[in-house]
């Protein structure tokens, strides 16, 4: 999210904001996804049809440093509409936080980001996302203490 934001710095893209998320609504979306672009040798049509029906979009970005280099893995990207936008709102989310002023000491390497680790993913839901593997494991991190967040940057 610091890439996409800029660090909190790119027009329009001034705040960043942590969101904490259930677990449960977290897998909800997951279960309920399908990626942005078909697997090697996935049939179009039973992609185009999932694609279509379903209330959550993934794709697998390439993650960055805090020097915006890209790194050697990707990190899950989610898109929500239809029904899991209703859900994250009225359901799933617990906090909203503006972590925007503890940005600067972050990118000026004066404080360390949150650890990283596998996202302990039920089994079934490997299948439905088709994770990429890190280093250590699947690429979708858990910054929260065993509860998925979410950095999302608005306007500001």
């Amino acid at each position: 999210m610091m890439y996409r934001s800029g660090w909190a710095a790119k027009p329009g893209r001034t705040r960043v904001l942590a969101i904490q998320i259930s677990r449960d609504g977290f897998e909800w979306a997951l279960a309920h996804s399908s990626p942005s672009h078909p697997g090697p040798g996935e049939d179009q049509r039973a992609w185009a049809t999932r694609l279509r029906e379903s209330p959550v979009r993934i794709q697998w970005d390439p993650e960055r440093d805090a020097r915006l280099n890209p790194l050697p893995y990707r990190s899950i990207q989610i898109g929500l509409s239809g029904e899991a936008v209703d859900r994250y709102v009225d359901e799933w989310t617990a906090s909203i936080t503006d972590i925007t002023a503890a940005l600067g000491a972050l990118r000026a390497g004066r404080a360390a980001p949150p650890a990283e680790r596998p996202y302990p993913l039920p089994s079934g839901l490997a299948g439905v996302i088709g994770p990429r593997r890190t280093p250590s494991g699947p690429a979708v991190a858990d910054h929260s203490g065993g509860r998925p967040g979410v950095a999302a940057p608005v306007s500001g």
